[in-house]
């Protein structure tokens, strides 16, 4: 994520604590160049052992990490919990826009948070008004340039790093050219979107979205009933030919940060003809997924977190995989066959306390992709790892970023 960890690492460091930071590849590398760097140049069978080594060798208090379901971080949360380190986990925001998710021991699928409403209420109750929240700049310009950067030092250093893999399905060169046909045909893209945003206007007629996810997110690989999304798209299309009733329509959109190696579009009108509803299915390649959210009857989704952007405009939401969000009272809970017809309303007193909490316990204000937002991130986690710290030693703590 860029220099997500270098400025985290100079805030740390500015505050009188000892920080190191694994770097597995060049990118790592390109993006870190703090003292404190250590290349893990060794093989991931030996890894465990190696990270055991390093917090005691460095007297390491707090382990932190982006996404805990690279095998890299898997191992890594697996070698702590044996260890009794305490594990911070970043993700984008199980809240949207504007937030970052930094939870203690693991997110999504695997946070410790129950699903019990009735909790969060209780929970809730007791805290105070949440702080206010402003929105913070992000460039997409700037995302596409450091993953850019990133992968070309990636590979062009591949050589001093023998046993590094990427946890990526693709090749980089295969979804660089993904991403040069989808920018060479952006404009034709957007063209396209607005006659179908432009014809849901004019004819009215009520419909349920469908946001797609990344094919390569292991939200779909880990913490759902798919394969991937093509899995997903044929039970989807499926369920809506035979019990979504005319005149609904299905808008289906494209994630904003797919790169382009499998054409969705084209295999969500194969998939709309072969179930005889190809006239009632439309496909969004770009735009805001706000207004279009604000406008649906409900939103079907497979664990997104544009599920609770939907959820905090009033749409009733049905998730199809593992989801923070999926509990009683603020998701529909009966089958995907069943929402079609009757959606149902989510309470937004229980959503309200579930993001309440949420923004108490694992979320933090900002973002990655502007320096705004990145200050504000950086501020939001040393608070809060400062006040772990105290809480458990009442001394300072060495963070160990450990960013594959």
């Amino acid at each position: 994520m860029g220099p997500l960890f270098r400025r985290l690492g100079q805030a740390l460091r500015a505050r009188g604590h000892c920080v190191h930071k694994v770097n597995f590849n060049g990118g790592d590398w390109l993006f870190w160049r703090l003292p404190g760097g250590i290349d893990y140049r060794g093989s991931p069978a030996d890894w465990p052992d190696a990270l055991a080594g390093m917090i005691a060798a460095h007297g390491i208090t707090d382990v932190v990490l982006f996404g805990d379901c690279r095998p890299l971080h898997m191992a890594a949360i697996h070698t702590c919990r044996a260890l009794g380190t305490p594990v911070y986990v970043f993700e984008e925001g199980y809240i949207r826009p504007d937030w970052v998710t930094f939870e203690a021991g693991g997110v999504n699928g695997h946070s410790s948070l129950p699903r019990d409403p009735a909790w969060y209420r209780a929970e809730a109750a007791r805290l105070p008004p949440a702080p206010e929240h402003h929105q913070v700049p992000s460039s997409f310009r700037r995302r596409a340039a450091e993953a850019l950067a990133y992968n070309a030092a990636d590979v062009l250093s591949r050589w001093r790093y023998p046993y590094w893999q990427n946890h990526r399905p693709w090749p980089a060169l295969v979804e660089a050219t993904g991403w040069v046909r989808r920018l060479r045909h952006r404009d034709e893209a957007a063209g396209r979107s607005r006659r179908v945003m432009d014809a849901l206007a004019q004819g009215g007629d009520p419909y349920v979205l469908f946001p797609l996810q990344l094919d390569s997110d292991a939200q779909i690989r880990l913490h759902s009933p798919f394969a991937g999304i093509s899995d997903a798209l044929r039970l989807v299309i499926d369920s809506f030919a035979v019990h979504a009733s005319a005149p609904l329509r299905l808008l289906i959109k494209e994630h904003p940060l797919d790169n382009g190696v499998r054409d969705w579009r084209d295999e969500a009108a194969s998939l709309a003809a072969l179930y005889g509803v190809e006239g009632r299915i439309d496909y969004l390649e770009s735009g805001d997924i706000v207004p279009v959210a604000r406008g649906a009857r409900g939103m079907v989704t497979i664990n997104s977190t544009s599920g609770t952007l939907a959820l905090s405009e009033g749409v009733p939401v049905i998730a199809l995989g593992q989801a923070i969000y999926d509990m009683a009272g603020i998701t529909f809970q009966g089958t995907l066959d069943d929402f079609w017809r009757d959606p149902g309303r989510p309470d937004a007193e229980t959503f309200a306390a579930f993001r309440r909490v949420l923004i108490d316990r694992c979320l933090v204000p900002g973002g990655f992709f502007s320096e705004e937002a990145l200050g504000q991130v950086t501020q939001g986690v040393l608070a809060r790892l400062e006040a772990a710290s105290l809480q458990v030693t009442g001394g300072e703590s060495g963070a160990y970023p450990a960013n594959g």
